[in-house]
């Protein structure tokens, strides 16, 4: 298949492809493409520039108590929870390649819509096509389990689909984080309703149309753009709903497991906020390139990433002499136009966000941490929101932030001198999400990482990994698993049969 549009190279292809791009601004029920019931509509801004780039329908209890009888209706219809997973996985590779042949459309209504990089929207667009493939691939090579039993038993375990899955996705990564909720879901067959938030919400109706066209049943895949509070809330009461699955802040993921109980005692599973430590031991042997990383750790995608480094833990001997390396790498990450693919950092999503991260830079002046380089908003490009790398040394563990998530391109450096101390230092958070260990010693390495308390530990790396391993936290930072085999059985219910086979 070939893409529909010239594909794009240059910052002036990019830039003269936004111009002209349509989109999709309204809720997805049913197979059909309508207004909010109430007629409500929400403007989603570019971040880049402060301009309004579309009207979207503005959902609430309503359209959510629509959406979830049509997906129930759906899945007792059966044509997508009882065929052969054989037939999903057809289906669901079609939508694959769908969007592969739109990926650089997608990728900049990602970048419109929240103001990430567009190269960095790519990295996002084949992510999520690998996860689409990945668990498509996967669905038709998960077996039940035969019991032991004796000779007059046999002892069947089975895995059926939940049934109706809310899946509530974050604006930092919009259709990426769709993907890792939506693929095994969809691919264990279970009916699918997406609301993705109000400040990314482009990609995920242009999703909707390439579901359609790739002929996913009716009712099973609905798109409600809206806020939390409203269709968000709506959802996860629904007494209908058999799982929630979210990704978004520890505050709103406590808040959904209390409507869980307030309602049916769906399962929910959480992918919430983190505050990682990235420690760094003197006997690393090219700190410039851990530098880079640690640098990209917490500076990508604007710093507004879950897993973001933003605790950088250097030991003593060394601190100085890396947290310069760190600056100079920094220097390289500017932030500049989100069209443009030479760009590191891009805008901030949205007024509160950019407001938010420029209080606590504020707050660690005022608490005695050492402003090394940025704390500061630049004019990138006219009337956008965009802030400096801002580097903080100094930084004590009761200050504000260093303890609390600022989901910006905020780095707090800590030192240390011993091994203990900088294990004890990393696990004070009430988060879990991400930790980093760089060293050349493997005794050291297997040590550090097995008393890190987190989800996932990188070990002289940071982010690394691909579908075949999960992704999630402990503590504060969730209970559930994306990416792998784990998300996928998430998504599924045991089923126990006992027979009798006497006669």
């Amino acid at each position: 298949m070939s893409a529909p549009y010239a594909i794009p190279r240059s910052h002036a292809d990019w830039r003269a492809m936004a111009e002209s791009q349509s989109f999709e601004t309204r809720a997805f029920i049913d197979d059909a493409f309508v207004d909010a019931a109430s007629g409500e509509t929400f403007e989603t801004i570019n971040p880049a520039t402060g301009k309004v780039l579309a009207r979207v329908a503005s959902c609430d209890a309503a359209d959510a108590e629509v959406a979830v009888h049509h997906a129930r209706a759906a899945f007792d219809r059966g044509d997508w929870s009882r065929i052969a997973p054989g037939r999903r996985k057809k289906l669901l590779l079609r939508l694959a390649d769908l969007m592969e042949t739109h990926k650089h459309e997608l990728a900049l209504l990602d970048t419109l819509d929240m103001g990430k990089p567009v190269s960095s929207s790519l990295g996002d667009m084949a992510g999520a096509i690998a996860c689409l493939r990945y668990n498509a691939e996967s669905i038709d090579k998960v077996y039940g389990e035969v019991a032991p039993t004796g000779e007059d038993s046999l002892g069947l375990v089975l895995r059926e689909p939940l049934g109706v899955v809310a899946s509530i996705v974050p604006w930092n990564f919009p259709l990426m984080m769709t993907a890792w909720k939506i693929a095994p879901a969809l691919a264990a067959g279970n009916s699918v309703i997406l609301k993705p938030s109000e400040k990314s919400p482009l990609s995920a109706l242009r999703l909707a149309q390439l579901a359609k066209e790739a002929g996913l049943p009716q009712g099973v895949f609905q798109v409600l753009p809206g806020f939390g509070h409203t269709v968000g809330k709506a959802l996860a009461l629904s007494m209908d709903v058999n799982c929630l699955a979210f990704t978004g802040s520890t505050a709103v993921g406590k808040q959904l497991m209390q409507y869980a109980g307030q309602s049916n005692l769906k399962r929910v599973y959480l992918e919430c906020g983190g505050k990682s430590p990235n420690i760094v031991f003197a006997d690393c042997k090219d700190l410039d390139a851990v530098a880079e990383n640690a640098a990209a750790a917490i500076f990508h995608n604007q710093g507004e990433v879950c897993i973001a480094g933003s605790r950088l833990l250097v030991e003593n001997a060394i601190r100085e002499d890396f947290i310069e390396r760190v600056l100079k790498a920094a220097e390289g990450m500017q932030p500049g136009d989100p069209l443009n693919p030479d760009s590191f950092m891009g805008a901030i999503v949205d007024q509160t966000q950019y407001q938010r991260i420029l209080g606590y830079i504020r707050q660690g002046v005022e608490e005695g941490a050492h402003l090394r380089s940025g704390g500061e908003s630049v004019e990138t490009c006219p009337g956008g929101l965009f802030i400096s790398p801002t580097i903080f040394d100094n930084v004590t563990p009761e200050m504000v932030i260093g303890r609390e998530e600022v989901f910006g391109p905020v780095l707090s450096v800590f030192g240390f001198d011993t091994e203990e101390e900088a294990i004890r230092m990393a696990n004070d958070s009430l988060y879990g999400l991400a930790a980093g260990l760089w060293s050349q010693d493997i005794d050291r390495i297997m040590r550090v990482t097995r008393r890190l308390e987190s989800g996932q530990v990188y070990v002289n790396n940071w982010a690394g990994g691909d579908m075949t391993v999960p992704f999630g936290g402990v503590k504060q930072s969730g209970n559930g698993r994306d990416k792998s085999m784990h998300s996928l059985q998430e998504y599924s219910e045991l089923k126990t049969v006992w027979m009798s086979l006497t006669s």
